[in-house]
């Protein structure tokens, strides 16, 4: 109960402070490229639940027909202002307050996963599916732009499997299996100390 106040109050008291910076991609995404100004995937929350997850866009319209769910970072299809939103401290992830305010999605909590990386889950890794999926977790603070490691992938899938997904795994089920208020407060700090390095 606790930690759904928190998610409540924080995402709130963040979507309203952040309206302005909101107003402003808003703007140069319009500028930049034809499309809605969020992407609304599909993701895989808590007890397998299916939702769709708010970001702002940064990649051209139908994306997902021109390439798979992993994305390097001098992936084609990513724009101009996409690419900037990327860099500059994952600025496109911020509307995920909305799901965290919805309740499909906590401030900290595994990452969630695209349905077809989910289908290949061994009953171990379910664990994930246990608890509420998060803005950031371990595996946020390991690992804070995926794009890099798969710059220069032949096939960004295949090197996802290999070079990203265990550790990242090994790190949400650390996550299941010890999580609590103050392990949250302490991702929560490790990622603004992430975000504000960046």
């Amino acid at each position: 109960m606790l930690k759904r106040l928190f998610d409540i109050a924080l995402s709130f008291i963040g979507l309203l402070v952040l309206f302005p910076l909101f107003a402003v991609i808003t703007v140069l995404i319009k500028l930049n490229s034809k499309g809605p100004v969020f992407y609304r995937g599909v993701r895989v929350g808590l007890r397998g639940r299916l939702f769709r997850m708010y970001k702002f866009r940064t990649m051209v319209v139908d994306a997902e027909k021109l390439g798979g769910p992993s994305t390097p970072a001098d992936d084609p299809r990513i724009t101009g202002i996409g690419r900037f939103l990327r860099r500059r401290g994952k600025l496109d992830e911020l509307p995920q307050l909305i799901n965290v305010l919805q309740g499909d999605m906590s401030l900290v909590g595994p990452r969630p996963e695209v349905p077809q990386y989910v289908a290949l889950y061994t009953d171990e890794e379910k664990a994930v599916l246990r608890v509420r999926p998060g803005l950031t977790d371990y595996a946020s603070v390991w690992n804070s732009n995926e794009g890099e490691i798969l710059r220069g992938s032949q096939d960004p899938e295949k090197d996802y499997m290999e070079k990203i997904k265990p550790e990242k795994i090994r790190l949400q089920l650390k996550y299941v299996k010890n999580h609590s208020f103050w392990v949250d407060l302490t991702i929560i700090l490790q990622t603004l100390k992430v975000v504000i390095w960046k």
